[in-house]
């Protein structure tokens, strides 16, 4: 293989490890100590700044990350439709099932993600802070984090899988 496609692996793994260690941190270390934040306004306001900042950093990885995995399908030859993408065959073998394993926990991540970062994050924000409201958006928004943080993991069990060999 070319240097250019190791680069390119390495710039995956690496929007890879800020997206998904972002995620963690915040669900692991960020929200529990925002928890007990006080006055319920700040803490709000605080969620509100992270969770904007991380979006923003957040789909520039998503986005480097899918750009960055097209490439290294190509690279491995697996971006054609004959006798690939459009092969039983190939989707029947160890590699094959990795890597459908791993596009799909991408695309569930990608949906449970979006309505977070969309629609449930921007709401928490619109809400009276420490109203029965907020709690419950929060709440959501927590589970969601989570779901997503489970997809992940998925991810890097798949990715790793199809590192291997499927």
């Amino acid at each position: 293989m070319p240097v250019v496609y190791y680069v390119n692996v390495t710039i995956h793994i690496l929007a890879a490890m800020l997206w998904l260690g972002g995620m963690f941190f915040l669900g692991i270390v960020g929200a529990p100590v925002l928890r007990g934040v006080e006055p319920p306004a700040l803490r709000q306001q605080l969620f509100d700044s992270l969770g904007r900042r991380f979006r923003t950093v957040g789909w520039i990885t998503v986005g480097v990350a899918v750009v960055t995995g097209v490439v290294n399908l190509h690279y491995r030859g697996w971006l054609q439709w004959d006798g690939v993408l459009n092969s039983a065959a190939f989707w029947g073998t160890r590699s094959g099932i990795a890597l459908s394993a791993k596009l799909g926990f991408v695309g569930l991540m990608l949906a449970v993600e979006g309505y977070h970062d969309f629609i449930v994050g921007p709401a928490a924000g619109r809400v009276q802070p420490g109203s029965d409201a907020s709690v419950r958006i929060r709440r959501r928004a927590s589970w969601l984090a989570r779901i997503a943080a489970i997809f992940g993991l998925g991810i890097v069990a798949a990715a790793t899988f199809l590192a291997r060999g499927g």
